[in-house]
């Protein structure tokens, strides 16, 4: 009989904690894993999947009015019903919840309800219960963030309460320059909202190409979103309409709506982790060394908590290494090199590997490839929108050291090419493959000539 309760108690069941539990269990582990809130964590409930059903929900007035005015078709007056998207969101993720409790459930993984705090080393309590454990995973991801040092900062909703506001709003105010401030501004914009995107900084998208950024923030501009860079709000108010901004220069805006989408922060507070001697850093991302062992041996860290790379996919990783660590006698270190991201932006990003930033800074000597150009489906309409690819090459090796797009289905073609970039492959060998014509992906093996060198 083992010393243990369980071999493994997982605090959190994000799509992290969710495949640790699952996989542990395969390995002949006995694994509870406890969940607060949601089955699926942030990517299923408030997250991933409920932000890109809102965004093919925006897309649709571009498309209609191109079909229109560029490809024969004709169709009745256009009406919108938030209240109907919201509602099948909603059904949707509810089912999802209980495909994860199934997960669980056909597992072996027994399920608690209730949050859990760390005890020590090897010992949880969940709602006055208590459990032991040779090895606990933390797996809580993160939690919005409203920065406190803006004066009414609890009159701003975030991202949480976007997904469920009653009504669609006539106009909307958002303070970020991250993906998901870029995205809901595309979200609102395209249901027919009016929106003004505030960031602190001269331009959004910190860490993303520079080429990118900039022409994501021209193809916005043209969409119709006011966006107002290097401008802080100082002061936040309810008003009879809403919401009034003051503007460290003193501009004042009003709107229904401010949303903070100023970030998110590991939602490790209250966890027992400085009981349990467990190092923390000062944002509150549990310290992890290579195979996400914190400095206590028998406790554990994945995904967002640990402020690493916060995609689900990675947590995802993170967790298939653990398990293969723990219960499989197999080590696995995670990597975080070349992992392709999008953000679903209206035109989406598309990236993988090292932005031309990057590659400089750390000393390669590149060959920049870029085209810019307008979509073949764009022709037939008025629509301006350009698409832009581009391709960082180390001179010395040819090889391809990251691909970055900017348009149309740009997370589809970049998943693809991460395949390439991961491998190693070199520009001769995109070179050597053929295109699909007529296509927008057939750019990237047709590029031939480079637009920037370094010495």
């Amino acid at each position: 009989m083992s010393e243990y309760d369980y071999d493994l108690f997982v605090i959190g069941a994000g799509s992290g904690g969710v495949r640790a539990s699952r996989l542990a269990a395969s390995f002949g582990a006995k694994v509870a894993v406890a969940e607060e809130r949601f089955l699926g964590g942030t990517c299923v409930n408030v997250g991933c999947i409920p932000k890109k059903l809102l965004v093919y929900a925006s897309a649709f007035r571009e498309e209609l009015k191109e079909a229109t005015e560029g490809y024969g078709w004709s169709v009745g007056e256009a009406q919108f019903d938030w209240a109907t998207l919201i509602e099948n969101k909603n059904r949707e993720i509810e089912r999802l919840n209980g495909v994860y409790a199934h997960l669980l459930d056909s597992s072996g993984v027994e399920t608690i309800e209730g949050r859990a705090v760390i005890e020590g080393p090897n010992s949880v309590s969940v709602a006055g219960r208590h459990f032991s454990a040779r090895h606990i995973l933390v797996a809580t991801g993160g939690r919005a963030f409203r920065p406190p040092e803006i004066e009414g900062i609890e009159h701003a909703i975030t991202s949480d309460e976007a997904f469920y506001l009653e009504d669609l709003p006539k106009s909307i105010l958002v303070m970020g320059g991250g993906y998901i401030a870029v995205e809901f501004a595309g979200i609102f914009s395209g249901l027919g909202v009016e929106v003004c995107q505030l960031y602190r900084g001269p331009l959004f998208l910190r860490g993303f190409d520079d080429d990118l950024r900039a022409h994501l923030a021209d193809e916005i501009r043209e969409a119709g979103v006011n966006l107002v860079f290097d401008r802080v709000p100082t002061q936040i108010e309810r008003c009879s309409n809403g919401v009034r901004v003051t503007l460290d220069d003193g501009q004042i805006l009003e709107a229904d709506y401010l949303l903070a989408a100023t970030g998110r922060i590991p939602y490790s507070a209250d966890l027992g982790l400085e009981k349990a001697g467990v190092k923390v850093a000062s944002n509150g991302a549990i310290e992890v060394d290579e195979y996400s062992q914190t400095n206590i041996p028998s406790i554990h860290a994945i995904g967002d908590v640990t402020d690493r790379m916060n995609l689900t996919p990675v947590a995802i990783h993170e967790a298939i290494c653990l398990a293969n660590t723990l219960f499989a006698d197999r080590p696995m270190a995670p990597s975080h090199a070349c992992v392709p991201a999008a953000v679903f932006s209206q035109p989406p990003l598309g990236t993988v590997g090292l932005t031309e930033a990057e590659a400089r800074e750390q000393g390669f000597k590149v060959d920049i490839y870029r085209s810019s150009f307008r979509g073949l489906k764009q022709t037939l309409t008025s629509s301006r929108s350009r698409t832009l690819m581009k391709l960082v090459v180390d001179q010395e090796t040819d090889r391809v050291l990251g691909a970055h797009m900017a348009g149309h289905e740009a997370a589809e073609i970049i998943q693809g090419l991460a395949v390439a970039v991961k491998a190693g492959l070199t520009k001769g060998q995109w070179d050597a493959t053929l295109p699909i014509h007529p296509t927008l992906a057939e750019e990237f093996v047709t590029l031939r000539e480079p637009v920037g060198l370094i010495d």
